[in-house]
């Protein structure tokens, strides 16, 4: 934005030196010298300081959500293309107006006011005055905790999507036996990081080319040691099997559903520390657990196996629904089990989800947080009102998922 308002300011200069003000265009500014470097110089000052403040409001924000929402959650923010645009607009504002104001000449000889450019400062003025207005909403309801957790929810449910698939295209190609990879070519790691992303298409497709299956050993959103044994490859392995995989500092969420969910966890986990002591954001973070965990009614979970003409070509580890649970509710059970609220709220998304879910595997991954949270519980909650509601609530879970 600031390279295009320079750009900009020097086509206004170059045409008005060329063509001068057209005529019939009476809202162009008609001021002289004086008065445009004083109008020039006021945008350039007021810009520039309005920057600063907002510049300030944002460190707070980031602070702020740092503290209560984790520091991992920094990137929606700094990505956020509101605050981007904002920012933009107040420092293009600046540059544009200075770049001006060095061309406004006065004297005898060779008068010359930008009129095009002090025009368009004028309008890039009332465009930061609306900017400071529309930021200052926009901040605000980015660091509400409800609009933060929707919209991790909605990253969650976009993996879900990316890594399952509907029971209609479930794969019916079974993993080989582990003597299968007997006498097969390693590969290792040049480097280290996060894996956090694999071209399965490319890797797939270059095994069917060189006529071999490929394993993976690592899963993304693994850290990769240097010269870790990532992949085998029976009888060898594919040429380039190593670009096909992308490694980094951070984990990101695209084919990491750990991550996905890890980021809504630990809003739960800050949210019931004895420091913060918000119960309800947890709750929240509960509801869209639940939320998630509902969408894969109708959804397979895949056991790995890629196939390409017909024939099993690449396996890739995934991560399964119990462990999908288990990253989702452990640190929950463990930081909450004491509070009845939290406790059982927890109760009824899992007995809610038993309800929505098929499959005698997936509910009893459910059973078996149910049945950890109430033995946690029981051992912190004191009233007896609070215990009665928590064995009840049980009960529910108990009676739709029956051992």
């Amino acid at each position: 934005m600031t390279l295009a308002a320079l750009l900009l300011a020097e086509l206004g200069i170059h045409l008005e030196e060329r063509y001068g003000v057209l005529p019939g265009l009476s809202f162009v500014y008609g001021g002289g010298e004086t008065g445009s470097r004083s109008l020039l110089s006021a945008i350039a000052s007021s810009s520039i300081g309005v920057a600063g403040t907002v510049f300030s409001i944002t460190i707070a924000a980031l602070s702020y959500a740092a503290g209560s929402m984790g520091p991992r959650l920094l990137d929606n923010f700094t990505r956020d293309r509101g605050n981007q645009v904002t920012l933009g607009t107040f420092i293009a504002t600046f540059a544009f107006s200075l770049y001006t104001l060095r061309s406004v000449q006065g004297g005898e000889d060779v008068p010359f006011v930008p009129h095009y450019n002090v025009t368009f400062a004028l309008l890039l003025a009332l465009g930061c005055i609306a900017a400071l207005v529309y930021y200052l909403a926009h901040v605000t309801g980015n660091i509400n905790m409800t609009r933060v957790v929707n919209l991790l929810r909605n990253d969650l449910r976009l993996t879900l999507e990316e890594v399952t698939r509907p029971d209609a295209e479930a794969s019916g190609c079974r993993i080989p036996p582990p003597d299968f990879w007997e006498g097969s070519e390693t590969l290792r790691a040049t480097g280290g990081g996060y894996l956090q992303q694999v071209d399965i298409a490319a890797l797939t497709q270059r095994a069917a080319q060189a006529g071999t299956v490929v394993r993976l050993l690592v899963r993304t959103g693994d850290y990769v040691f240097p010269h870790m044994a990532v992949a085998q490859g029976q009888p060898v392995l594919p040429p380039r099997t190593l670009d096909t995989l992308l490694l980094g500092d951070e984990r990101v969420s695209r084919q990491d559903l750990e991550y996905s969910v890890r980021q809504l966890t630990e809003v739960a986990a800050r949210a019931l520390s004895p420091s913060t002591n918000d119960p309800v954001t947890a709750i929240d973070v509960i509801d869209r657990f639940g939320d998630a965990l509902c969408s894969l009614r109708d959804r397979e979970w895949p056991n790995g196996c890629h196939v390409h003409g017909g024939e099993l070509r690449l396996i890739v580890p995934t991560t399964d629904f119990t462990g999908l649970v288990n990253t989702m509710f452990r640190p929950i059970r463990q930081y909450g089990a004491g509070d009845p609220a939290v406790v059982i709220r927890f109760l009824e998304v899992v007995n809610e989800v038993a309800l929505c879910l098929r499959g005698p595997e997936r509910r009893h991954a459910l059973l078996h947080h149910a049945d950890l949270m109430v033995h946690d519980a029981m051992g912190k909650i004191e009233n007896p009102s609070d215990r009665a509601d928590v064995q009840e609530r049980y009960g529910r879970v108990r009676a739709t998922i029956p051992s």
